[in-house]
């Protein structure tokens, strides 16, 4: 295979075939907690998100730590996709969305329940940074989208660090 570059990292055939890729619906809270931790330290350029409010569709492309595969000694990162249905609108803080090439570490993704079925998703990012959906309901899908790296070592930032603001 020969070597193609993203924006910190290079593709080779080093890392080890994974297992099926991933492929996960979103419906309720717990749905969501699991994508989460999926998509915990994951790499995103802001130039890989966009909102369709034609289709009410917020998508982010995602470069993913495998902490599935972590547990087994093994480090890698894979190009994921992550979109939500039913969004009405979408607020930025802490971003510069401007900014298309800059890369942001995506540490968490949670639900604030408003009239139900209604609400707020959150994606809480390492700088301080949220993205706010207002949706409908909570409906997403998420999915491995390949290839797949190896890397050194397993990223780290504080969770707790992270906060959600209304």
């Amino acid at each position: 295979m020969s070597k193609q570059t993203t924006p910190s990292m290079a593709v080779t055939d080093q890392a080890a075939p994974a297992d099926e890729p991933l492929r996960l619906m979103v419906f309720d809270e717990d749905d969501l907690a699991v994508v989460s931790t999926h998509l915990q330290e994951a790499d995103v350029r802001l130039g890989d998100m966009a909102y369709l409010p034609k289709t009410k569709r917020f998508a982010v492309a995602a470069s993913r730590f495998d902490w599935t595969r972590s547990a087994s000694g093994v480090f890698e990162r894979c190009f994921a996709g992550l979109h939500f249905e039913r969004v009405l609108k979408v607020a930025y803080s802490g971003l510069d969305v401007r900014a298309t090439d800059r890369a942001e570490v995506l540490l968490a993704i949670s639900f604030v329940p408003d009239d139900a079925p209604s609400g707020a998703v959150v994606l809480i990012f390492a700088n301080g940074g949220q993205i706010k959906l207002t949706v409908e309901c909570l409906e997403a899908a998420f999915r491995d989208m390949g290839p797949r790296w190896t890397v050194p070592e397993r990223p780290g930032h504080l969770l707790d660090a992270a906060r959600v603001s209304d």
